[in-house]
């Protein structure tokens, strides 16, 4: 069996650690180097529950997308729910590292894993990294349709192959529009809008878009834009990383058992549809 260090650096050739934004926080968050790793859990939070799941696979590491801590604490006090997952952790000789913003902008990254999962071709980043001379490392996707389809169509499919949420696909624009070209950006989106419309992409699918910048947006272009959940966009990812680190796991004759979380772990627990709209003389209740 490999030893800590081993794995997570296979995992830092990976998601190079450099390559995360400044106010990331990534890398290594608890482990021992030298303590030996036979099972690896992917999941999107370090959250007590995936804590709570890796103790019952009784894994050695668990991977995450989002960090555990993104700002500084002064306590990992069991009394505090971030402190209570690094004392399971501990306890139970579990590690965890943390890939976020430098799996994001990786080839193959968050947005690879977002696109496969709807079938969609990958041209290239919405936003290319400029330290990468091959054009292919970057944020966000620009991909292509096999077949057009429309907005509806679009919204249907990508609630049927992302993870199900209370959300599920929030619709700004004209359903029956055609899609031939579409960015996709796993995780927040709404900072994107500027790239998203120089690439005179049809549609435009990411998560947590709020009201004013989706109402800018619709006012600059006709572009359609997609909301999927946070957790959804970026689950896909667990996937794609498990893949990639069997892959290495069979190089090295390393054995590893690698398992992705299937818990939905999405902070929206339901979801109450409004009536269909009906034209009112004065503001609704």
């Amino acid at each position: 069996m490999p030893r800590l260090s081993e794995v997570i650096a296979a995992l830092e050739n990976l998601w190079p650690a450099e390559r995360a934004e400044p106010w990331d926080a990534v890398g290594t968050v608890v482990g021992d180097p030298d303590q030996e790793v036979s099972r690896v859990l992917f999941a999107v939070d370090p959250v007590q529950e995936i804590v709570d799941e890796a103790v019952k696979l009784d894994a050695d590491l668990l991977v995450t997308h989002h960090p555990l801590y993104l700002r500084g604490t002064t306590t990992v006090a069991a009394s505090t729910f971030k402190g209570r997952v690094v004392h399971t952790l501990i306890k139970h000789d579990i590690a965890l590292h943390v890939a976020h913003t430098n799996a994001d902008t990786a080839d193959p990254g968050v947005s690879d894993a977002l696109a496969g999962a709807l079938d969609l071709r990958v041209v290239g980043p919405l936003v290319p990294d400029p330290a990468d001379p091959s054009g292919r490392r970057g944020l966000g996707r620009i991909c292509e349709l096999d077949h057009p389809l429309t907005v509806r169509e679009l919204a249907l499919k990508a609630a049927e192959r992302l993870p199900a949420t209370a959300q599920g696909i929030r619709v700004a624009g004209d359903s029956e529009a055609t899609v031939r070209t579409i960015a996709v950006s796993g995780g927040s989106g709404d900072s994107l809008f500027d790239q998203v419309r120089a690439a005179g992409v049809d549609a435009f699918l990411t998560a947590d878009l709020r009201h004013h910048p989706v109402s800018e947006a619709r006012a600059h272009s006709p572009l359609a834009l997609l909301d999927a959940a946070h957790w959804a966009t970026e689950w896909p990812w667990c996937e794609l990383a498990a893949t990639q680190l069997d892959e290495i796991s069979d190089r090295n004759g390393w054995g590893l058992r690698v398992h992705v979380s299937d818990t939905v772990t999405d902070p929206w627990t339901a979801h109450a549809a409004s009536n269909p709209p009906t034209r009112t003389t004065g503001a609704p209740n």
